[in-house]
């Protein structure tokens, strides 16, 4: 039964939900903010009191996400099923985690024949972060707690906690502590 209720969310945020105006659109933004926040409750594995899902976020089936309380995704970000997200995070529009790479260790066999790895890695960001716009994660990233990541940037790496990182590949900026 939860199935199939998971599964008319689904379909209700993909085919309605997701397209409404964004979240901080004057008057009504809060509503359709609360319109996609029920339905990915009934999505996520777990679901604290999520603050925002902007337009057009895509999260696959969602069935493996986890959120904590006060966090939110932005407008158009990608966000893999195997991916944990503590509370207090702030992800801004555009932040794309990448979820697999392709087997490529086999010079005899085009790299688009070999597959991908079997189980894919787990994207994991701590409590407190903050994601800038247009951020690219690689597949297995943890972002520790604290972090904040500088818009544009691709993280390639783990950082320390409370790291400030930017860049093409991303870099310690400093510490905030």
């Amino acid at each position: 039964m939860k199935n199939i209720f998971r599964v008319l969310f689904l379909i209700l945020y993909y085919g309605f939900a997701q397209y409404l105006p964004g979240s901080y659109t004057p008057i009504f933004g809060k509503l359709y903010n609360s319109i996609r926040i029920w339905c990915v409750k009934h999505i996520f594995k777990k679901c604290g009191k999520i603050s925002t899902i902007d337009r057009k976020a895509y999260f696959g089936t969602g069935r493996n996400i986890e959120i904590g309380d006060y966090s939110g995704i932005g407008a158009n970000c990608i966000v893999p099923n195997n991916t944990i997200i503590g509370k207090y995070v702030m992800m801004a529009p555009e932040v794309h985690i990448v979820a697999n790479n392709h087997n490529f260790n086999d010079v005899s066999k085009p790299m688009c024949f070999q597959g991908s790895p079997k189980n894919p890695p787990i994207t994991i960001i701590e409590d407190d972060c903050w994601i800038g716009v247009r951020v690219i994660m690689t597949p297995g990233r943890h972002i520790k707690k604290g972090t904040i990541v500088a818009a544009g940037s691709v993280l390639t790496k783990d950082f320390d906690e409370y790291s400030i990182v930017g860049g093409n590949p991303a870099k310690l900026i400093r510490k905030r502590i």
